[in-house]
């Protein structure tokens, strides 16, 4: 397994195939299986937002080591109109879509470490890790 990959996120059936790297990635590094579980879960939301508000971008899924830990780290980039109110966005509920609104606030949730840089038309930026226990 290479240390970092990078997919596309141009149709649903890309959703699905970032899903099952990432769950083979998190098998490998040693997730339990509710970290896998949560990790899947994470990809399936961002990666869909990214298809569904920004019509599309890529993740790269990496191996990443603090110390003796390692984890899964992902990173979303897309191009897309960039979100005007990231805390806004954030807030369990809020969608600008028909969803529930718990995307980006439940994958902060089931990730360890969650960073999302975005401004309007600028696209936006979602880096999430988890880490092996």
């Amino acid at each position: 397994m290479t240390n970092a990959e990078d997919l596309p996120i141009n149709v649903n059936g890309d959703v699905v195939l970032v899903r099952q790297h990432v769950r083979t990635v998190a098998v490998k590094v040693g997730l339990s299986l509710v970290d896998q579980t949560k990790v899947v879960t994470a990809a399936s939301e961002l990666a869909r937002n990214a298809l569904v508000y920004a019509g599309g971008g890529q993740v790269r899924v990496e191996v990443v080591h603090k110390g003796m830990r390692q984890g899964l780290r992902m990173t979303f980039s897309d191009h897309g109109p960039g979100i005007p109110d990231v805390e806004q966005a954030l807030t369990d509920g809020w969608t600008t879509g028909g969803g529930l609104g718990l995307g980006l606030s439940g994958s902060r949730r089931l990730m360890d470490e969650f960073e999302l840089k975005s401004a309007p038309g600028e696209g936006t930026l979602i880096t999430v890790t988890k880490w092996a226990r």
